[in-house]
């Protein structure tokens, strides 16, 4: 009797097991858009930290990555299971949010350029803020980049849930469990190694190999390259992830871009769909800068 019990309890564990893993695959490619945003969001935030503080700011940024999914997961299953409703309301909040500091970037970007900063007077910039506080400029920094992952975990975090949302509850806290970690460790590891880049390819060109010197060299030329790309997809991923959530937010818009993309191709298809969300993100960050813009005004001038 004991020996059957076991059997059955393994065989019960086989079959959790085996549910879980085609759950969190399922899981995992429906997220795999998001992830890249992620990566490339966290990439270009902490841009502009001294070489030697860029992993410690990384793992500060990683800790908050963590104790958000703490919050989210627990979050998620009790929304879940007692106002579902709630889901897509506080997720387009999030997305608007996004929108809003995509805008940011962007005017504060065209700001600047307006100004005509030099190089030399940008250089000289930067030295004045890292020697006037490095410790307040890295917590901003830390800041900002926990907060943008809260919202994009949200959009992983619900995804999931939606894959798994027919299953036993513990299938569920399991799933969940394991995206978000793997979440965290993937994204932030692959930070950690962009942001090093340089580091590397400073060590490899100090080699006696030729071989060792020139990939240094490529690798030099290369990092601040890749940390512009990366602050440039950066901004675009706000608006493409806070206008992808706005749009799956409102069924008659989500509906009508189904309709112009139906019967195309999937390059065409994608163009639309990413497209849509590219000018509705936009145009709904200028209006909320705007709005938050006005409220300030009119709050300084009460």
């Amino acid at each position: 009797m004991a020996a059957s019990s076991l059997l059955t309890l393994l065989d019960d564990i086989a079959t959790l097991l085996d549910d879980i893993s085609l759950m969190g695959k399922v899981a995992a490619k429906k997220t795999a858009g998001v992830l890249g945003d992620d990566l490339s969001l966290n990439a270009q935030q902490v841009t502009g930290v001294k070489a030697n503080r860029e992993l410690p700011v990384v793992w500060g940024v990683f800790k908050g990555s963590f104790w958000n999914k703490v919050i989210l997961v627990p979050l998620a299953l009790l929304i879940s299971a007692f106002a579902p409703w709630g889901i897509t309301p506080l997720l387009m909040l999030g997305g608007a949010y996004l929108c809003y500091e995509g805008a940011e970037k962007v005017l504060h970007s065209l700001l600047h350029a307006s100004q005509a900063e030099t190089a030399h007077q940008r250089q000289q910039r930067l030295a004045k803020e890292a020697t006037q506080d490095a410790k307040a400029y890295e917590k901003r920094k830390i800041k900002g980049a926990v907060r943008t992952d809260f919202i994009l975990s949200a959009e992983i975090v619900a995804i999931t849930l939606g894959v798994v949302s027919d299953a036993p509850l513990l299938n569920q806290v399991v799933v969940l469990s394991l995206i978000a970690l793997a979440v965290t460790v993937g994204v932030y590891g692959i930070v950690a190694a962009i942001v090093k880049l340089d580091d590397l390819g400073l060590w490899l060109n100090q080699r006696t190999s030729a071989l060792m010197q020139g990939v240094g060299g490529m690798l030099l030329a290369f990092a601040p390259l890749l940390m512009k790309l990366l602050s440039a997809v950066g901004t675009l991923a706000m608006f493409l992830v806070g206008g992808g959530i706005i749009i799956h937010g409102i069924p008659v818009i989500h509906h009508l871009i189904g309709r112009w993309s139906q019967g195309m191709g999937k390059l065409a298809a994608a163009l639309i769909t990413n497209g849509s969300s590219l000018v509705l993100g936009l145009l709904l960050g200028m209006a909320v800068v705007l709005v938050v813009n006005l409220i300030g005004r009119l709050r300084g001038n009460g």
